[in-house]
């Protein structure tokens, strides 16, 4: 998994790319809480994101429930079929505010 940090128009963005799965979804969480702590508005852009598994997508559930409680907002955008797949399985995509691109989500 790869992943990379950026602001634009009052929101961080985390863009992940490859597999967010048991090996990776702890630095995973670890991006997404420390954006949590520090930011207004958090986008996780899941474009590049081939294979998520329940501990990626429990990564996702930790930050947002954070999310929630500090009143951040906190949504997903560009999640592409592999991903959006898993989500509407757990219907987590009834949960997560789903942009369809960053443009939306700002």
């Amino acid at each position: 998994m790869e992943h990379s940090v950026r602001e634009e128009g009052g929101a961080a963005i985390a863009s992940f790319r490859g597999d967010v799965d048991l090996e990776h979804s702890p630095k995973a969480r670890e991006v997404l809480l420390d954006l949590v702590g520090r930011s207004r508005k958090v986008l996780v852009d899941l474009s590049g994101v081939n294979y998520i598994d329940s501990s990626g997508v429990a990564s996702l559930v930790e930050a947002f429930q954070r999310a929630k409680k500090a009143g951040v907002d906190f949504a997903l955008v560009s999640v592409n079929a592999p991903a959006l797949r898993v989500l509407e399985l757990a219907r987590l995509d009834k949960v997560f505010t789903i942009h369809a691109s960053v443009a939306d989500g700002l």
